[in-house]
């Protein structure tokens, strides 16, 4: 309780002297607030659900950058700060709105009381970052609480380093891994007194785009509250099962640095992105972005801008960490492509490696796409398929045990045809991927002991047995892997 006692008063402090000037330079330290503000204040504001005529509940709301716009739309805003001056000034400002409840008070007060289950979105920016590890899960478990049933929260924070350019003599600001977050918010739940246990779903985790060319790694979330028994199953097993962050690692030991897909950089990521020819200022969005490294190969190599969703949390925590000190337009999001939504012709290039094998409903998701691409759009996948007719017995227990749904390579083609594309190119590379698996077998057998070492012997036995269980379905010519470039005019 002393230490908390002690955080408390030290960011009391903190925000004290860095708020002598009620200013949206002193509230965001940083010279640059005012022009920053114009680009990424609609953004935020865009990644909110809908809220019209909802009760919306802010904490830190500071001088009321936010609270205006909620007030526009909500039916009740509660805006609340811990420092006096700086909620008065909010009230100056907003007050006006006559939906807007001002409170003076901190989110760690037990004093502070919500009603149970009367809010329908909890909205907070840069807040959780001035408390502790102790006090964010402590809160996270109040917002559950207060929130209704399939009531939002959204928020953001500065991750890893500072951000802002404003001088300062201390600096008691937790700049946390994104995981941490996600973490504490997957991992809270509550009983109702009725015995109902709830959950939070996240929605969607992404950067900020207003910060990227600034190198500044700006997150935000959005999580609903669900019941225990409704979250969603195919993320938890990718994060749980398939794609746990120690088999991210071993994927990328086998793949090469940045990758989890097959043949990394040199092998296919090279000849593949080279067929796109891209043009600095293009577009690209990929599809399973995995931990990154295709996308930083683009934005690097070709100046084009590269928006990567990952339905996997643990790979999008990956990318968001590999993104660090990387000056190139890319930015990442946990998000699920079936539910995802883009303006029609948003993008120059929809790019996607061994990912799509994971989606039931291929003819909606191509069209999905031929709406997204701008005319002249190119589409561009690799993936795994597999041989006419039906597959063996073995072989279709694998697929039904992973999930997969796969078809052979012409029938691909089709459903791209199908979906409005033109010029529609279909492989067959099968070897290739035999001679790229062999590779990476090798290479992980010679260096035995140095992967057990780093791993363990599991984790080498998994690889290796894995490994050689695709060559033996792709040279029986059961398993299939398709490269399919298509056009939109």
């Amino acid at each position: 309780m002393a230490a908390q006692g002690d955080e408390r008063e030290v960011q009391k402090s903190y925000w004290i002297e860095h708020s002598a000037d009620l200013t949206v330079e002193a509230m965001m330290l940083d010279s640059k607030a005012s022009d920053l503000d114009k680009e990424e204040r609609p953004e935020v504001l865009s990644l909110l659900p809908p809220f019209k005529g909802k009760s919306v509940l802010e904490l830190g709301a500071g001088i009321g950058r936010f609270t205006g716009e909620l007030a526009k739309e909500a039916g009740q805003v509660i805006a609340l700060d811990f420092i006096e001056s700086v909620i008065k000034k909010n009230e100056d400002i907003n007050g006006h709105f006559k939906n807007v409840k001002f409170m003076c008070a901190d989110v760690t007060s037990p004093e502070l009381q919500i009603s149970s289950e009367s809010v329908d979105l909890i909205f907070s920016n840069w807040l959780l970052m001035y408390l502790s590890d102790n006090e964010v899960e402590k809160l996270v478990k109040r917002m559950v609480k207060w929130l209704k049933v399939g009531g939002f929260i959204f928020f953001r924070e500065s991750c890893f380093h500072q951000s802002g350019d404003c001088k300062r003599r201390n600096n008691p600001t937790h700049y946390r891994e994104p995981r941490f977050y996600t973490k504490v918010f997957k991992d809270c739940q509550m009983n109702d007194e009725s015995g109902n246990s709830f959950e939070l779903s996240l929605i969607s985790c992404k950067c900020i785009g207003a910060y990227i060319s600034y190198n500044i790694i700006q997150i935000c979330w959005l999580f609903q509250k669900v019941g225990s028994d409704s979250d969603r199953g195919f993320q938890r097993f990718l994060d749980n099962v398939q794609y746990k962050s120690n088999g991210i690692l071993r994927y990328e030991r086998v793949f090469g640095e940045g990758f989890v897909s097959t043949g990394g950089i040199v092998e296919t990521t090279k000849e593949f992105v080279e067929k796109l020819d891209l043009k600095p200022g293009q577009k690209v969005l990929d599809v399973g972005c995995g931990i990154g490294g295709g996308d930083f190969y683009m934005a690097e190599n070709f100046d084009v801008e590269v928006v990567g969703i990952d339905l996997s949390i643990n790979m999008v925590s990956f990318a968001l960490e590999r993104a660090i000190g990387r000056r190139c337009a890319v930015e990442f999001e946990v998000a699920d492509c079936t539910k995802k939504t883009y303006p029609d012709e948003t993008f120059d290039v929809i790019y996607s490696r061994d990912t799509i094998l994971h989606i039931q409903d291929k003819p909606a998701l191509f069209k999905i796409f031929f709406k997204w691409l701008k005319p002249g759009g190119k589409v561009l996948i690799s993936d795994y398929c597999k041989s006419a007719g039906p597959p063996s017995v073995e072989f279709g227990e694998y697929i039904k045990q992973r999930g997969y749904d796969l078809h052979d390579v012409k029938a691909y083609g089709q459903m791209l045809k199908d979906a409005g594309f033109d010029e529609v190119i279909t492989e067959d590379r099968t070897d290739q991927f035999m001679k790229v698996l062999q590779r990476e077998l090798d290479a992980v057998e010679k260096d035995r002991e140095e992967f057990i070492s780093d791993f363990s012997e599991e984790d080498y036995n998994d690889i290796v047995g894995g490994w050689k269980a695709k060559l033996i379905r792709s040279s029986s010519g059961e398993q299939r892997w398709g490269l399919f470039i298509a056009k939109k005019k």
